[in-house]
C-alpha cells in the first residue's frame, strides 16, 4: 500500500529543456556548382584565386580563354557560389581529345598546377564529385588533378614531376650570392660577354628562340598563336625578356607574374646561347629585374628527375618538391604516361631532332596541342 500511495503522488518538476537545435538547412544544403560563362563570373573567380592562399596562377580564369582559342579545346570551369553569390570555390578543367593520345579531362592543361581551389573540404569534394560526374559522360581515360601537395590520399598519382621554389631578396648581391659558386661563375661569364636583356612587347622572338630550342631537344613546339594568346590574355603579368649579344637575340623566356611570384615558363637559346652563357644570364636577369619590382617568390617551374632541367635548377640553389598529379582512371585501365622519358617515344624524339627548326615549327603544334 505504502508503494501505492509513493507512486501516485505528483512531484513538481522543472519545466523540459528544449532538444538540442541541428546545424540550419543552409550549413548542410551543398554549394551550388556553375560552370563559368560571363565577364562577370570571371571577375568574381580571379579575385576568388588572387584572395586565396593555396591560389596559383594556373587557376585564373583567363585560361579557359587560352585553351578555346588557341588549342580548340572544350572547358568546363567550374565554380561553387554561396547563397550570397560569392565565389567559394573554384575548378578549372580542359577537355584534351586526340587519336594518339586519347582523351583526358585535366586541372589544368599545359599548366604546372591546377586541381580543386576551395574555401573548405566539403566544397572542395563537391566540385570533384563534378569533374567525376563530367568524366564519365564524356567518357574521357581518365580524371587528373594537378595538386602540389597530396589531396585525395585514396587516388593513384604520378610520380612523375617536381617543382622548383625558393624566396629571393629584395638585395640584388644577397640573391647572387646566394647561387651556388659555380653556378655564379656562369652568370659572371654572360654579363662578362657584354650580354643585356631587354623586355619585349611582342612575343615573335622568344617563340623563335624557344622553337629552336625545343626541336633540339626533340620536343614538339607549342604555336606561334598560343603565346601570342597568352600574351593577349593575360597582359602586363605575361613578360617576354629577351637577351641580347650585340643587338642579336640569343636566348629568351617568357614569364607569368602572379601576386608576389614569377614563373619562368618558356624559355630557350639559339646556337650561339652555350658558348656565351646566355641561358645563366637570362635567368639572372630575370630574378635581378622581377626582385626590383617586388617579387619575393622565383618559382622555376617543374622537370622530370634525372633530366638536364632538373640538374640546372639544382645547381641553382633550389631544392625539388614532389608534385601530386592524381588520377582517377575512366575508360582507361592504367594510369597515362605521355612522358618523353617513356620508351617507346625514343625512336620519334631522335627524329625529331633531325627535322629543320622551319618544319618542326610548322609540323609541332599539330601534335604538342594535345599534350597538356
Amino acid at each position: 500500500m505504502s508503494s501505492l500511495k509513493q507512486s501516485s503522488v505528483t512531484h513538481r518538476t522543472e519545466p523540459p529543456k528544449p532538444a538540442p537545435q541541428l546545424p540550419s538547412c543552409r550549413r548542410l544544403q551543398l554549394p551550388k556548382i556553375h560552370t563559368l560563362c560571363t565577364t562577370d563570373e570571371a571577375a568574381r573567380w580571379d579575385a576568388f584565386v588572387q584572395a586565396h592562399p593555396h591560389g596559383t596562377f594556373f587557376h585564373l580564369s583567363g585560361w579557359k580563354k587560352v585553351l578555346e582559342q588557341a588549342f580548340g579545346h572544350r572547358t568546363h570551369f567550374l565554380f561553387a557560389e554561396a547563397e550570397d553569390g560569392s565565389v567559394i570555390g573554384v575548378l578549372p578543367l580542359g577537355h584534351l581529345k586526340s587519336r594518339l593520345f586519347g582523351a583526358q579531362l585535366v586541372s589544368t592543361p599545359f599548366c604546372v598546377y591546377g586541381g580543386s581551389l576551395a574555401d573548405s573540404p566539403e566544397i572542395a569534394e563537391a566540385l570533384d564529385a563534378e569533374a567525376r560526374r563530367l568524366a564519365a559522360v564524356l567518357r574521357v581515360d581518365y580524371l587528373e588533378l594537378r595538386y602540389r601537395e597530396p589531396c585525395h590520399r585514396d587516388w593513384p598519382a604520378k610520380d612523375l614531376y617536381v617543382t622548383f621554389r625558393k624566396q629571393i631578396d629584395p638585395d640584388e648581391e644577397t640573391n647572387l650570392s646566394a647561387i651556388p659558386r659555380k653556378q655564379r661563375a656562369m652568370v659572371r661569364k654572360g654579363i662578362a660577354a657584354g650580354l643585356v636583356s631587354r623586355i619585349d612587347e611582342e612575343v615573335d622572338r622568344v617563340h623563335r628562340l624557344y622553337a629552336e630550342s625545343v626541336r633540339n631537344l626533340g620536343t614538339p613546339v607549342f604555336s606561334h598563336r598560343y603565346f601570342r594568346t597568352l600574351k593577349e590574355v593575360f597582359a602586363e603579368a605575361c613578360e617576354c625578356l629577351v637577351v641580347e649579344h650585340d643587338g642579336r637575340p640569343v636566348a629568351g623566356v617568357l614569364s607569368f607574374y602572379f601576386r608576389d611570384e614569377v614563373l619562368p615558363y618558356y624559355g630557350g637559346g639559339g646556337q650561339a646561347a652555350r658558348a656565351l652563357k646566355a641561358n645563366d644570364f637570362m635567368y639572372w636577369e630575370l630574378m635581378r629585374r622581377a626582385a626590383e619590382r617586388g617579387v619575393r617568390v622565383f618559382d622555376f617551374g617543374r622537370s622530370k628527375r634525372d633530366t638536364g632541367s632538373y640538374d640546372f635548377k639544382r645547381n641553382w640553389g633550389f631544392e625539388p618538391v614532389q608534385l601530386s598529379y592524381e588520377v582517377q582512371l575512366c575508360q582507361a585501365s592504367t594510369l597515362p604516361d605521355l612522358s618523353p622519358m617513356n620508351p617507346k617515344y625514343r625512336l620519334l624524339i631522335g627524329l625529331w631532332k633531325r627535322l629543320p627548326v622551319p618544319v618542326s615549327r610548322l609540323l609541332g603544334p599539330f601534335i604538342s596541342r594535345s599534350l597538356g
